[in-house]
């Protein structure tokens, strides 16, 4: 028996907590067709696992999630790192208050600080600092390894097919999940 095939016969004997599930849901509810639970139900157990490294990555390096979601944002907005606090607000989908809060969490750790906007007198960018700039760079690189080694079961083909069926489902345009 080669290996493909042994682990497909481990994978049709031994049953995951959503296989399990959906038997018990067949069995008590027959009328009700619930195999749209075979892909997200292991979709929202995947995204909780994702949740999990991901803190666990950048507590690392001392950040918070929101923490690391601002820095990168700045970071990837390019030299000299500086975005308005609105456009932050906007990248991280966070409101105007919560935005402000975060910044003055971070730039009291000294990781990022506020500077007059040179184009608006009355505006303020928020800056990268070289302290930030290095928290971001570390964890991001640590981050892309653990989710290299996440996605290490996949070839590259399937990869490159789940992230494309993903984004078919992200940009469904008649589907307003947050309703």
């Amino acid at each position: 028996m080669n290996l493909d095939i042994k682990i497909l016969a481990y994978h049709e004997a031994v049953p995951d907590d959503v296989d399990l599930i959906i038997e018990a849901w067949q069995r008590e509810r027959p009328d009700l067709d619930v195999t749209p639970l075979h892909a997200l139900s292991r979709l929202t157990r995947f995204a909780q696992r994702l949740d999990r490294e991901r803190r666990r990555s950048f507590a690392l390096h001392g950040l918070a999630t929101w923490e690391f979601d601002v820095l990168a944002a700045l970071r990837r907005a390019g030299e000299p790192y500086a975005l308005s606090p609105g456009s932050l607000g906007a990248l991280t989908h966070v409101t105007s208050g919560t935005m402000t809060n975060r910044i003055d969490r971070l730039q009291e750790r000294g990781l990022v600080d506020r500077q007059p906007d040179p184009s608006d007198r009355r505006g303020v960018r928020v800056v990268l600092t070289a302290s930030g700039l290095a928290a971001v760079d570390s964890a991001l690189q640590d981050l892309v390894g653990k989710e290299r080694e996440i996605l290490a079961p996949l070839t590259a083909a399937e990869r490159d097919e789940l992230a494309d069926l993903l984004r078919r489902l992200m940009d469904n345009p008649g589907q307003d999940l947050e309703k």
